[in-house]
């Protein structure tokens, strides 16, 4: 059997959990006034994700992104506006599973998760993207939570009022006293802390406060690519006594420095122009006119280095996958849409790694952390 047989194999016993996919916003954009009724099952060949694709990827457990950008069309996306739009695309992906019931189901715990996939459908759960989308508010937080949602992501791509994030000028040197108690709450009732996007002094805040594993459902490594969005090595080596989980990106600045370096010659290109590098919208419509060198491409190979890094780090009890799908307009070669997952197992099989490893890498994983989360809040 070839090596792509055999991660094929494997993947349909052992689900890809996969941590961060944003169809959700890229449905809300280009959905048209019902994002829910787009054809899913027909296939979206303007996205990155649809059923057939899942599919063939072999996805089983998805953390759909209930995403809220810190900014849209240049202004501010905060406050009651960002609650409503996390809210509104909550109710997306329930939407979504009830109009495809015979291919997602619901999922709020990794017993439901496991349950699905057994019963050959895509477990669907949904993680909060930006803690703005709180409002500063526990209540607001504790209401997600009920509403199903499994973790949030502490920043986007600018700080909050209690939390520093990685691509934001430092405020806070980390989390604040009311980020604490974010942290705390979240802890209490069984949501995990996602610390992508977040700056490496809120990491290390929320390592040393919280009780739980912590997940990083879509970041890579900083050793290997300097990028702020990755996680340093000294975080990655305190995963083990936290039990937490890196979900190793695809986002090709992250994972290739070629790209990364192209990436700053971008963002000063914007800076000079008066434009903003983290506002997403902004940056899109600037590098479609944007007259600086191509931009080179990323490879699977390079995803590659930063999962062998990572395992070698942080252990690989402590690895999985956040592919970012429909939330980065361009992916590694070998990687370009969600069909793409047996590709990476195949070489990381050939590079020798055991099956036993390629599962825990694949989800068991995250599943182990999501079961945490729900002891912890037991126990309390």
């Amino acid at each position: 059997m070839d090596h792509l047989a055999r991660a094929e194999a494997l993947l349909t016993v052992h689900p890809i959990v996969d941590g961060h996919n944003d169809l959700p916003w890229a449905l809300r954009i280009t959905g048209g006034p019902d994002p829910s009724a787009a054809d899913l099952a027909g296939g979206l060949p303007a996205l990155h994700t649809d059923l057939p694709r899942l599919r063939g990827g072999r996805v089983g457990v998805q953390f759909w992104s209930v995403y809220v950008p810190c900014s849209s069309n240049g202004g501010p996306f905060a406050g009651a506006d960002a609650v409503t739009a996390v809210l509104e695309q909550i109710d997306l992906v329930h939407r979504l599973a009830e109009r495809h019931p015979a291919d997602l189901a619901f999922a709020d715990t990794a017993d439901a998760a496991e349950a699905a996939f057994a019963g050959g459908r895509v477990a669907s759960l949904l993680g909060a993207e930006g803690g703005h989308a709180i409002d500063g508010s526990l209540g607001v937080l504790r209401a997600l939570r009920r509403l199903g949602v499994r973790y949030l992501t502490l920043t986007h791509n600018r700080n909050t009022s209690w939390a520093d994030a990685a691509t934001d000028e430092p405020v806070h040197g980390g989390l604040t006293g009311f980020g604490r108690d974010v942290v705390r709450e979240m802890n209490r009732i069984g949501m995990i802390v996602d610390l992508s996007h977040v700056a490496a002094t809120t990491m290390r805040d929320a390592l040393a406060t919280t009780s739980a594993p912590v997940l990083f459902t879509h970041s890579s490594c900083r050793a290997v690519t300097d990028h702020p969005r990755n996680v340093p090595d000294d975080v990655l080596g305190a995963l083990p006594a936290n039990g937490g989980v890196c979900m190793v990106t695809f986002v090709p600045p992250f994972v290739s420095a070629a790209v990364a370096d192209w990436d700053v010659q971008l963002g000063d290109a914007m800076a000079a122009a008066g434009r903003d590098h983290r506002d997403l919208d902004a940056r899109a419509v600037f590098a479609a006119t944007w007259d600086g060198p191509p931009c080179p491409r990323a490879t699977l190979d390079d995803v590659v280095a930063h999962v062998e890094h990572a395992r070698e780090v942080a252990g690989v009890d402590h690895i999985g996958i956040g592919g970012d799908y429909d939330g980065t307009p361009e992916l590694p070669v070998g990687l370009e849409d969600v069909s793409r997952y047996p590709a990476l197992f195949a070489a990381l099989l050939e590079r020798g790694w055991s099956e036993q490893d390629c599962a825990k890498l694949a989800g068991r994983n995250a599943l182990r952390v999501l079961r945490a989360a729900d002891d912890v809040a037991a126990a309390r």
